[in-house]
């Protein structure tokens, strides 16, 4: 396969859930279709980095800011594609010949079907309004991965250094991306503490205000209070 992605995963002591998305993206490597792994880490005071360093990432540190991760972590790929993960965000198996598949045929950015670890009409309903808000308007979330020409997201000046919203920012500058067939299951640990329409209301209020000017960092202040 001539062409080869970067995985690239913003962490933030994620111990307990980066051994499991890690174990997922092995295939990858049986296949030939990753090139590296890069770990753009915030500053982990946990295991993370000694797990990131074990399965033989290229570990990249800075200061805590999604958006400032994840620019420093693309900065440092060399693939001609990128495939951006959260650390709590599992690939199903067989993603990589979709994916393979995929960059074979086309110069287009992609994006998977979310789903969350949990059961129920809630985290179904979340889900599935998700996957039809990017399907709709052409607006994936992170936790929903971003595949992407390297090329593409160099000539769109990347992600902003920001904290919050970071992932907005680039897939409005970016060309309409495609959903692919693939489910991305990622953990719904925030959504069961917050509760489920709560934190649902909550994002769509703070997408909103964003979409109104708002500043990134004031919103991440109010969105972790």
């Amino acid at each position: 396969m001539a062409a080869k992605i970067s995985i690239v995963i913003p962490t933030l002591n994620a111990g307990d859930s980066l051994p499991t998305c890690l174990e997922a993206l092995i295939e990858g490597l049986t296949t030939g279709l990753i090139r590296e792994l890069i770990v753009t880490d915030g500053g982990s005071q946990d295991v993370t980095c000694a797990i990131a360093d074990e399965a033989g990432a290229h570990l990249v540190s800075g200061p805590a800011s999604r958006g400032g991760q994840l620019r420093r972590g693309c900065a440092e790929a060399r693939a001609d594609w990128l495939l951006v993960l959260h650390a709590d965000t599992v690939l199903e198996r067989g993603w990589s010949q979709v994916v393979g598949e995929h960059i074979e045929g086309s110069g287009q950015g992609a994006y998977f079907r979310l789903a969350f670890r949990a059961g129920g009409f809630a985290p179904a309903w979340v889900a599935g309004w998700a996957n039809l808000r990017s399907r709709l308007f052409g607006l994936p979330y992170g936790d929903q991965g971003l595949l992407v020409r390297r090329a593409v997201y160099e000539r769109v000046g990347g992600y902003p250094d920001q904290p919050l919203m970071e992932d907005v920012a680039l897939v409005r500058a970016l060309p309409r991306l495609t959903g692919l067939p693939v489910r991305a299951t990622t953990s719904a640990k925030r959504y069961a503490k917050a509760g489920w329409l709560r934190r649902g209301a909550r994002n769509l209020w703070t997408l909103t205000r964003y979409f109104a000017g708002a500043d990134p960092q004031k919103l991440a202040e109010s969105y972790r209070r």
